[in-house]
């Protein structure tokens, strides 16, 4: 897309962000030859901070082919972020509709006029605890098959370390880079032609994540895990670590260790807690020492 379909709105937004971010991120760019010259096309990207898709905006800027981000649809109804929304084409996603390829109607529209859809197919920050992308969900694969326009895996790293997932304060010194690197489209061909059921969805979705894992890899200079972090899986083992010990407590009986009214242990308790029992120990020597003195008292009395 040339730079005079840029549009006013996008130009304007750019002023304001560009002289910050370049004064923040020093940049190592690769791959721009594989952002296509004209034509639709998607490109999927890892997401690790909440500042990366203005460091990646301006990436992409800097290649003539401005992306279109997804977005919530209520966003667009909001003062001056909403008409920055609208005036910078950006694409509102509708949330609430229950067919899921209608909800990336207006992403199919946007790459059939010729735009660069960008998704982050993670669909939120990553939460792998070493920044590595998680597993991805279908958006990207249901509009490029709908489509069959090239998807760019495009992988980014440094603006999280200025501004690390989860964090609340930036860190700025010493001067970062954003590190990008672009691939050449992701191969779907064996995809096409099939019913969009699931599971293709699902094999085409892992094909993309695992090429923009490579180029990440390639950046980092690291090996990325075997098996992605995927988020449902992880909360799907944490309900079933909760039950397991809600099933303990209750097998060994929470009754047992509370104490009775008069401070003792409760009829069948097999110890209670060292904090009870210590207490417990406390009471019977005041009481002895109570009765010994009561008797010397006695003794002497009668005397």
């Amino acid at each position: 897309m040339p730079r005079r379909r840029i549009g006013f709105a996008y130009r304007f937004a750019a002023v304001i962000c560009k002289p910050p971010l370049v004064v923040l991120l020093k940049r190592d760019w690769r791959g721009m030859e594989n952002i296509p010259a004209e034509g639709g096309f998607i490109t999927a990207v890892n997401h690790n901070s909440h500042i990366d898709p203005f460091a990646y905006a301006h990436f992409q800027y800097n290649t003539g082919r401005v992306p279109r981000f997804l977005a919530k649809s209520s966003l667009f109804n909001k003062g001056f972020v909403g008409a920055m929304m609208r005036g910078t084409g950006q694409i509102p996603v509708y949330r609430e509709s229950t067919d899921a390829l209608s909800a990336f109607r207006a992403a199919i529209d946007a790459v059939e006029r010729g735009e660069c859809v960008a998704f982050y197919p993670e669909g939120t920050l990553t939460r792998d605890p070493d920044g590595w992308p998680m597993t991805g969900k279908t958006g990207a694969a249901r509009v490029a098959l709908q489509t069959r326009c090239p998807v760019v895996p495009v992988a980014q790293w440094g603006a999280n370390e200025v501004l690390p997932p989860y964090a609340g304060r930036p860190r700025l010194f010493p001067r970062k880079t954003h590190r990008v690197l672009a691939g050449p489209p992701v191969d779907l061909d064996r995809f096409y032609g099939r019913e969009m059921t699931p599971e293709l969805l699902k094999e085409a979705t892992e094909a993309i994540m695992a090429a923009v894992t490579r180029h990440l890899e390639e950046i980092r200079g690291e090996k990325a895990p075997e098996v992605p972090y995927d988020p449902q899986r992880e909360r799907v083992e944490q309900r079933r670590k909760t039950r397991a010990q809600t099933r303990r407590r209750g097998h060994d009986g929470p009754s047992e260790r509370r104490p009775s009214a008069h401070g003792s242990p409760a009829d069948g308790a097999q110890g209670g807690s060292q904090h009870q029992e210590g207490r417990h120990q406390e009471r019977q020597n005041e009481q002895w020492r109570t009765g010994k003195r009561a008797t010397a008292r006695e003794e002497g009395l009668n005397t």
